[in-house]
């Protein structure tokens, strides 16, 4: 668990210049592919209280997300902005910045499964100042 930890270390964060003190992230798994050397799938979970969200960010892999409580607020640059429910998904590239990522509610908690596919030992994401 403490490799997972620390591979997720900079998701972690819940001070103000990541987002809101309403946010967390729990490492569920991590491990490297067998198949696909140099590279690793981390699996957390995002927890978003009433109004949270994460500032702007990218990620260092691919990473899709699946709504599992209350609705997200999601938007890529060059995207529009989009609100998921509970039991969908999004995709987002290597690389491409997200500008939104939110509760879509002020009174009720939110969470997504993320999945993340990057070369192993990679920062997993980084904030954009």
């Amino acid at each position: 668990m403490d490799a997972i930890s620390g591979a997720v270390a900079p998701l972690c964060a819940t001070a103000s210049a990541e987002g809101s003190p309403l946010d967390t992230v729990e490492p569920i798994a991590s491990y490297a592919l067998p198949n696909v050397p140099g590279k690793r799938v981390t699996i957390v979970r995002v927890f978003y209280g009433a109004g949270g969200f994460t500032r702007a960010h990218r990620h260092a892999g691919s990473v899709t997300a699946y709504i599992t409580k209350g609705e997200i607020r999601s938007q890529l640059a060059g995207g529009p902005l989009e609100t998921f429910k509970v039991g969908q998904s999004f995709f987002e590239p290597p690389g491409a910045t997200h500008l939104v990522s939110a509760n879509a509610s002020n009174t009720e908690p939110a969470e997504l499964v993320a999945v993340f596919v990057a070369d192993e030992g990679a920062q997993l994401t980084t904030f954009i100042e």
